[in-house]
C-alpha cells in the first residue's frame, strides 16, 4: 500500500481508547493511475464486534476501488444488515477530472484545506450504516493544484481540530505533531487521524 505514491501522500495516526487491544476504527487508502481513495470506518461501540463492522466496510471498499463514493456507501450499508453497524468517511480523488468527492456518515469528520490555506470543516450526515435505507449527501468539487484533506474519527476533539499544526502541508509532520500532542491526554474514544496531501 505504501508503494510509489505519485500524486498523493498519506500519513496516519491511530490509537485505541485507553490502550484497549482492539481498535474499533479501520482505514484503507490506495492510489491507482486514475484515482486515489481513502476510507475511515468506526464500528459502533468498542472491542471485537466494533472491529468486525469496521473491517467489513473496509473490505468492500478494497474490492470496489473504482466505484463512486455513492455506490460504495450503498454497498457498505447492504453488507452491514444484521451487524453492529458502522460510521464511515470516504474520500475519492479523480486525477482525470481534477476533482474530489467525499461523504461522511456519523462521527467521521472531513476537513479540506485549499491552496489558499483556508480550512473548511464539513458537517457529516447523521446516523450510521446498518442495512437500512438512509439518505446521504456527497460533496464534490474541483481540486486546487495543492490541497490537503484530514479524515478523523470521534476520538479527535474540537480542541484538537483548532490546533494550527493541522494546516501544515507536510502530512508526516501533521501526524507526528498530533501524536505528541495526543499523548498528553487519556483518550476516551478510539482515535484515528489521516492526513492527505494532493499535489499535481
Amino acid at each position: 500500500m505504501n508503494g510509489k505514491q505519485t500524486m498523493v501522500e498519506t500519513a496516519v495516526f491511530q490509537k485505541s481508547k485507553q490502550n484497549q487491544y482492539h481498535c474499533g476504527d479501520s482505514y484503507f487508502y490506495t492510489e491507482t493511475e486514475n484515482e486515489y481513495i481513502c476510507a475511515l470506518a468506526d464500528g459502533l461501540g468498542s472491542g471485537e464486534f466494533a472491529k468486525e463492522s469496521s473491517e467489513i466496510v473496509i473490505s468492500i471498499i478494497k474490492e470496489n476501488i473504482h466505484a463512486t463514493v455513492e455506490q460504495l456507501i450503498k454497498k457498505c450499508n447492504q453488507k452491514l444488515s444484521g451487524k453492529r453497524g458502522a460510521v464511515i468517511g470516504i474520500l475519492r480523488i479523480d486525477f482525470r477530472t481534477s476533482s474530489y468527492s467525499f461523504s461522511s456518515i456519523g462521527n467521521i469528520g472531513v476537513i479540506t484545506i485549499g491552496e489558499d490555506g483556508k480550512k473548511k470543516r464539513n458537517i457529516p450526515n447523521t446516523g450510521y450504516l446498518a442495512g437500512y435505507h438512509r439518505p446521504f449527501k456527497v460533496v464534490s468539487d474541483q481540486l486546487d493544484s495543492v490541497m490537503n484533506f484530514i479524515l478523523f474519527s470521534d476520538g479527535v476533539t474540537d480542541k484538537d481540530l483548532s490546533q494550527r499544526f493541522l494546516l501544515n502541508r507536510d502530512v508526516y509532520q501533521v501526524t507526528q505533531t498530533f501524536a505528541n500532542y495526543a499523548e498528553k491526554e487519556i483518550r476516551t474514544d478510539d482515535t484515528t487521524l489521516i492526513a492527505i496531501k494532493y499535489d499535481d
